[in-house]
């Protein structure tokens, strides 16, 4: 009976959240953020952009804008708020009856805010680059990963193109990680809202040389190969996995970046049988016949 009143005040609480999001704007609102960012690279394009022969309104333009809405928000008010919530509380309520009380391995909140704030990023970042290889290379996984990955023409909303089944993967992964250095909320809004504009960059229509910088930030020209869908056969299951920082494939040697790739084509084989309507792609990884 707990579990039900847990999941009733998640929908009714996300539900109150998204709608004063929605009507007061504020330097916390993750609504309005996800907006200006969007903004602000958009204008990039428009401006500066780097295919200069892309539409301003690219293939999939409105396709990519409404999945950055229903990844981050209807998605959780339909279901994952309830059931992450439900999962959460069931883990520690196990780990309760275990007369475990929490997962603290050691508690960064203690430490000055930069400090907590880098621990913070750098293991939220490297434990998303493991996912992100498992999303490769697990089959299961791979086939809701074809919809990122269906991108035809590169542009900021493409980074949030992607199978719900990915928040799953992802928040399930993170959680005990994360758990186990104490992040705290602000601190989590803080490095998710500076991984989103790196994400929005990696995906934009624009060029910005990093210099040296390259070797640690990821870049638009070095994740435009991780969509490459031409790759030598000894990487066939992906290069490039970085999502903000460019270090670990420098460091486990899955870089690659044999020119520019301005004009590359993008996909994955056979992706002229790929859905191209939201609906066919948000079930593609139950009802594609094996």
């Amino acid at each position: 009976m707990n579990y039900w009143h847990t999941i009733k005040d998640s929908y009714y609480g996300y539900a109150r959240y998204l709608w004063d999001s929605i009507l007061n704007p504020g330097w916390s609102n993750y609504f309005y953020w996800l907006i200006g960012v969007s903004a602000f690279f958009f204008l990039l394009e428009l401006v500066s952009p780097w295919r200069k022969d892309q539409a301003r309104f690219r293939k999939d333009f409105w396709l990519d804008f409404f999945y950055m809405f229903f990844n981050f928000f209807l998605f959780s008010l339909i279901v994952f708020n309830a059931a992450s919530d439900v999962v959460v509380r069931f883990f520690n309520d196990s780990m309760a009856a275990l007369g475990i009380a929490n997962l603290l391995a050691f508690e960064v909140m203690s430490w000055p805010v930069w400090a907590h704030l880098l621990v913070g990023f750098i293991v939220r970042d490297f434990v998303q680059w493991w996912i992100h290889r498992l999303l490769h290379r697990v089959p299961f996984l791979w086939e809701f990963h074809k919809v990122h990955h269906s991108v035809k023409q590169m542009g900021f909303a493409a980074h949030l193109r992607y199978h719900w089944m990915e928040n799953v993967v992802y928040r399930s992964l993170e959680y005990i990680p994360l758990a186990l250095i104490g992040i705290g909320l602000r601190d989590f809004f803080i490095i998710h809202i500076f991984t989103l504009a790196v994400g929005h960059f990696n995906h934009s229509n624009f060029k910005l040389s990093l210099g040296p910088f390259k070797y640690i930030f990821n870049n638009p020209q070095m994740h435009i190969w991780h969509h490459a869908k031409n790759l030598p056969n000894d990487r066939k299951l992906g290069v490039n996995f970085g999502l903000t920082l460019s270090i670990w494939d420098y460091l486990f040697r899955t870089n690659y970046i044999p020119s520019d790739g301005r004009d590359i084509e993008l996909g994955f084989p056979a992706d002229e049988r790929f859905p191209q309507d939201f609906l066919r792609q948000e079930i593609y990884g139950f009802s594609k016949k094996k």
